[in-house]
Formats: structure tokens, sequence, C-alpha cells
């Protein structure tokens, strides 16, 4: 055992005197010493040779000795590694300029929809949401769209699964049906959302867009207050003189029913491909709810009446920041989205 003990002293003697020029002496050390075959686990095999009576104190001597080698090992691997972090921080030359950083920006579509729901919650309209996937009653069936009534083609509609119940919505109307089934009257909404039609994709078309439409009923609403709403926005969004008109329209969940247009704001009036060269653009449908829709949401329409209306955001953003090609709203491209910045 003297043997041993005097193996072990002479190997703390080497141990200490060692210092490491670079990553691999550091490395040669550790396989030399602590490898699977290194000298620290050979002279822990010892331990078999040692008399019962002294397992104890030899264990403790070698555990001793282990853990000086570990910590050796520790010390000179951070000089290695501080060394080699000065070497790197003296070889920047810290007078060049820094790589700037990229900060994102709000997509225009977000900008806009902010900005519609901020000027209505001004009106007093509380803001709303529904699901994406929606089944054909919320749909269509309380919109007063039976399933063989004809407008249901002039929605190209995405199922679920091969499903006729379930499908994504094709407008944010779904919302409106789910809001008057709560029977709390009166109502003033606002809902925003993506809407999907499986449509051919192009300057004008997307197969997923995005919505925002009101409802508000109460007792004695008139088309006159749907008129004068719609005109407050209409100022308050584009911020001009902006030149509207109203003309007749149909949809199934509105009667009367009528599309607002307005004066082209890319072309100004002169014709563009945006406006098809008519120097108008539609912006919106609205009209008076339906009192079938009323009556499939359990309000009475006898005591209730109240008007809706819908719009694009694709379309309000391309007319407020001149944009002539809707793609571009889904392609992330930065150069496209960075012109946002600090914009509305």
């Amino acid at each position: 055992m003297e043997t041993i003990l005097k193996q072990i002293e002479e190997y703390k003697s080497e141990i200490a005197a060692f210092t490491a020029e670079n990553a691999d002496s550091l490395e040669a050390f550790r396989i030399k010493w602590l490898g699977t075959k290194g000298l620290v686990k050979a002279t822990m095999g010892e331990m078999k040779n040692v008399p019962n009576d002294q397992k104890k104190e030899f264990g403790q001597t070698l555990n001793a000795f282990k853990l000086f080698a570990e910590e050796k090992f520790d010390t000179e691997k951070q000089k290695i590694e501080a060394s080699a972090e000065a070497e790197v921080f003296g070889s920047i030359d810290w007078s060049l300029p820094g790589e700037p950083e990229f900060i994102g920006t709000r997509h225009p579509i977000s900008l806009v929809r902010n900005k519609v729901v901020d000027i209505f919650k001004r009106l007093g309209f509380a803001e709303a949401e529904g699901p994406e996937v929606e089944d054909d009653w919320h749909n269509f069936g309380a919109l007063n769209l039976p399933p063989d009534h004809p407008a249901r083609d002039m929605q190209d509609t995405f199922y679920v699964n091969q499903d006729p119940t379930w499908i994504l919505r094709t407008h944010t109307s779904n919302v409106q049906i789910r809001e008057m089934e709560k029977g709390k009257l009166p109502i003033r909404l606002i809902m925003p959302g993506r809407v999907y039609r499986n449509e051919t994709i192009s300057a004008r078309a997307h197969c997923f867009f995005h919505q925002v439409e009101g409802l508000y009923i109460a007792e004695n609403v008139s088309f006159a207050d749907l008129k004068q709403t719609l005109y407050f926005f209409v100022k308050e969004f584009f911020n001009q003189d902006v030149k509207i008109r109203f003309r007749p329209s149909y949809f199934p969940f509105t009667e009367p029913s009528a599309e607002m247009d307005i004066s082209c704001q890319i072309c100004g009036g002169k014709g563009c491909n945006v406006c098809k060269h008519t120097g108008w653009v539609e912006i919106l449908g609205c009209g008076m709810v339906h009192p079938n829709v009323l009556e499939n949401c359990g309000i009475d329409s006898t005591k209730y009446t109240g008007f809706a209306f819908g719009m694009g955001l694709e379309r309000l953003t391309m007319l407020k920041y001149q944009v002539k090609d809707l793609r571009l709203f889904s392609e992330n491209d930065v150069r496209f989205l960075k012109q946002f910045e600090g914009a509305l």
C-alpha cells in the first residue's frame, strides 16, 4: 500500500506541474489522466489489493486524487477558453460600423383592421369574434340561405373533410348569428376576421382574405342610421373628401340591400385596373337585417330592426396605401412590409 500511496503523490506532483498550451494538449491531459483507460481509473483499480481494514482510508485518498485531477483539468480548460475569447475579442475592429438589426412592423392589414375597429368603437360598437371553422347553419342557414338557395353559388366554399356540415366560413356573418342567438339586445358590434373562398388567386382576389362586419339591432333602427354611420366611417378612415354613392343590390340576409362605392383613391377617379377603369370602387355591402334572419335567431322582427354591413380589409388597404396587387399582402416580402413602418 505504501508503494501505491507514493505513486499517487508522484502523480499529483506531475498533475500540479502541468500547464495546457492549447486545446490539443488539454485533451491529451484528459485522456491520460481522466480517460476510460487513464491513470486515475487504473489507480482506483488498486483498491482490490488493499487489506479490508485499510480500504476506507485508501478510498478517501483515491477520491481526493480523482478530485485533484478533475479540478486541474477544469482550471486549465477555463484558461484555454478565456485565451480563445481574448483572441477573438482582440481581432475585432471596433471602429467598423455595426450591422443594423431589422425591427419588424405591423402588417398593413393589421394596421387597417385596428383603424377600422377604432373608428366604430368611437360610435359605440363593441368588438366580437367567432370560429373560422363553422357549421352550415351559422354560415348559411340562419342567414336566410336554405340548402337549395341559388345565392350559395355566389360563394365557392371550402368543406372540411368533404363533410357538407362543416366548412371554412365564407364571411364573418357567422359571428352576427352567434351574437344574435344570445338574445342580449340591443346589439351594436363590429366583427373582424379571416374568411375563405375557393377563388382563383389574382391581383384582385385570393382564396383567403379578411373582413370586418358590423351589426346594429335595436328598436326603430332605419336605413338613414346605416347611411350616416357609413358616411362617418369613410370620412374618418380616408381623412379627405371622398365621393360616395349607394347602389341598390341584393343579399339574402338584408332587405333592402345596397352596395357602397367610393371614388378610386389610386387613380383619383381617372380609371385604373383596380377600379376597372370606372373611377369607382365598391368597398362594402350593407342593408337592413332581413326579418327572417331576426326570427331565425329568436328576435321579434315586429319589435326590432337593424342594419348590417361588411367590407374587405384588403380592398380598404389597397385604396388607403395605393397597392395595386392584393397578392403582395400574403407574400411576406420584407421590402414591401417595411414601407408601412409608422403608418396610420
